[in-house]
């Protein structure tokens, strides 16, 4: 393998390792109002409680899963400039938006207990909920798009705007991100909790993963259709059979069989598009003279060796690092966990 074609597969490791760690973080944001609503809470005091175990199931690890896709833009700039180039400069505004709805959703997590008013966290609230919402279909749509191929010219320049990322195929794949990582932080909730939170959020979960399943699908049928090849479709198959097994392991209550159900969907949905990508980084819909391939989007091969060099020392420790991280935070939450809110205890007399 030579080493543009080793960066092109790293890169989708480093793909994997954000969706799959980051989607559970959006999954439970957007819950928020579902599991921390008035929907399955009895009153004030324990939809607060809700909310806060939520926010505790990701609280130790969100900000490092975010990581993962920092390593991957800054991989991107140097192993494939051109490639980095031509995507962030074309795909500038959804970029944009996806930076303010995490930032926000930072600053929601961080702040929402700084204060006692309930208007106060519950603005904090909408902006987790937002936060994490945006990102989701954000991606979903962009990602889509970059494999689905967009107007690039022969001075690789994206000639497209806004409106030419949200078509239906665009839409489709923002929303079957959505649903997917709406599934995949129910598994993580039930995974991670106790109690009536454990139990409302399968059941969460058998909902949106039914919706994710038929979005899915159709999702992986049309790029499959038209892109399609052995690899590819062998990949499809396995996202399909891990999420089926994922959702029947979530029917019956084993939510880390679930979770890694779900897990290796995702893993499998990444290596699809990947699959359908190569060898191109990023296909052009005016001609296959102007595609952006493995070879003529990357760096020379002094940067990429050097590259190689620092990865193979570094990411074992990142890795195990984050591996600490989940194994020192593997106990389950409840709701006896949260102390009362005095103020909401005040304010109900």
């Amino acid at each position: 393998m030579d080493l543009p074609t080793l960066w092109f597969v790293l890169l989708a490791v480093l793909w994997t390792g954000y969706l799959v760690l980051e989607g559970f973080d959006f999954g439970v944001g957007m819950l928020f109002p579902v599991l921390g609503g008035r929907a399955f809470a009895a009153d004030a005091q324990d939809a607060e409680k809700r909310r806060r175990v939520l926010l505790n199931t990701i609280g130790p690890v969100w900000d490092g899963n975010e990581v993962w896709v920092i390593t991957a833009g800054g991989a991107t700039f140097a192993a494939f400039p051109h490639w980095y180039a031509t995507m962030f400069s074309g795909f500038y505004l959804p970029l944009l938006l996806i930076l303010v709805a995490l930032i926000l959703r930072n600053l929601g997590i961080d702040y929402r207990h700084k204060r006692p008013e309930q208007a106060w966290k519950g603005r904090w609230d909408k902006a987790i909920f937002w936060g994490s919402l945006a990102p989701a279909f954000l991606w979903g749509v962009a990602l889509t798009n970059v494999v689905r191929g967009v107007p690039i010219d022969a001075r690789k320049e994206f000639t497209g705007n806004l409106f030419t990322l949200l078509g239906p195929v665009g839409l489709l794949g923002g929303l079957v991100f959505v649903a997917l990582f709406l599934t995949h932080g129910a598994i993580f909730v039930a995974l991670k909790t106790d109690g009536p939170v454990r139990a409302d959020a399968r059941r969460v979960a058998a909902l949106t993963g039914t919706v994710a399943l038929a979005l899915a699908g159709a999702l992986l049928l049309v790029l499959g259709l038209g892109q399609g090849k052995p690899a590819s479709w062998a990949t499809s198959a396995v996202a399909a059979l891990a999420f089926a097994a994922a959702l029947l392991a979530n029917a019956r209550g084993r939510e880390g069989w679930a979770f890694t159900g779900t897990a290796v969907t995702i893993a499998s949905s990444v290596a699809t598009y990947f699959l359908l990508l190569y060898p191109n980084v990023m296909p052009s819909t005016i001609s296959p003279a102007y595609n952006l391939t493995i070879d003529n989007a990357a760096s020379t091969s002094y940067t990429l060796t050097v590259m190689s060099i620092v990865a193979a020392v570094f990411t074992p420790v990142v890795v195990l690092y984050q591996g600490w991280t989940y194994w020192v935070f593997r106990k389950r939450l409840t709701a006896q966990h949260i102390p009362e809110d005095v103020h909401l205890q005040a304010a109900a007399r």
